[in-house]
């Protein structure tokens, strides 16, 4: 990973990680991140099922917009867990926001974001 400048992997697993390789995972942090991910989850596309609504990962910058636009704090925005299947999908990380749009009968669509926790 250092030789090719690479800082994010994932791991595919059919049944589970040995304890080994749960240890060497655990111990490489810092500038890398591994995330693992068992075959049978990865077999269906979850961000294109029809009851998944639209996500979208927001920089930074359109971060500090939202908050500043709606005058609130980071703590105010709804959570949403760094564990739920999109936000392991998307690679989500403590302290990105999410922008999420639902279909909306009376409104047409319907736009809310969460914090990733």
């Amino acid at each position: 990973m250092a030789n090719e400048s690479v800082t994010r992997g994932i791991v595919i697993y059919r049944k589970s990680l040995t304890p080994s390789a749960n240890k060497l995972m655990s111990q490489v942090t810092g500038k890398y991140r591994m995330e693992a991910f068992d075959e049978a989850n990865l077999l269906v596309n979850i961000t294109e099922h029809e009851l998944v609504p639209q996500h979208k990962v927001l920089s930074d910058e359109e971060k500090k917009g939202i908050l500043k636009r709606y005058r609130l704090k980071e703590t105010q925005l709804p959570r949403i867990s760094n564990d739920d299947p999109v936000a392991r999908y998307y690679g989500l990380t403590r302290g990105q926001v999410v922008q999420i749009i639902r279909a909306s009968e009376t409104a047409g669509r319907y736009v809310t974001y969460r914090l990733c926790m």
